[in-house]
């Protein structure tokens, strides 16, 4: 009994017992498993939100290309429309060209008939206006070179050969 009464009183050895009958309690409950359980749950759950993680970086890398790719597509639709935007231009600059001359040429053919027209109604009225003078000047000089009725008779009968060649 010596030996279990010393053993009592040196309190390493208390410390000790004390500690063996803990950890053997502790396994007798079983809690390594259960501590082992969760750190199987935990690293299950690190290991899924790792998976998770991976395809949506994965996600994130194919929706990454998809816009990159979506955004050359556009860039090149624009510089296509452009070009085509700019062809139209030059189709309508020509177009606009060929009117604009076409449209010249009736106005300067206009005006042309029109001086045209206008010299011809110069040339008439001047014609008109000789002949005016022409029978006001015979009229005189026979009224003064003439007695009134040879006169007026001569008058009559030129009127008539004038309208005759006239017409």
């Amino acid at each position: 009994m010596d030996m279990i009464s010393s053993f009592f009183h040196d309190p390493t050895a208390v410390v000790a017992l004390s500690f063996a009958m803990f950890v053997g309690i502790v396994i007798k409950l079983g809690v390594p498993g259960m501590l082992g359980t969760a750190l199987d749950e935990r690293a299950k759950k690190i290991e899924k939100t790792l998976d998770d993680a991976r395809v949506l970086r994965e996600e994130a890398h194919a929706l990454l290309a998809k816009f990159q790719r979506k955004q050359r597509d556009a860039k090149k639709e624009a510089e296509e429309m452009v070009a085509h935007s700019i062809e139209e231009a030059k189709l309508f600059a020509k177009e606009a060209e060929v009117n604009m001359e076409a449209s010249i040429e009736r106005q300067q053919k206009s005006a042309e008939e029109k001086i045209s027209q206008m010299q011809a109604n110069a040339i008439k009225e001047i014609k008109t206006a000789a002949i005016d003078i022409a029978i006001g000047a015979s009229q005189q000089i026979l009224t003064e070179e003439l007695g009134d009725k040879k006169a007026a008779s001569l008058v009559s009968d030129a009127i008539d050969d004038l309208n005759k060649q006239l017409h």
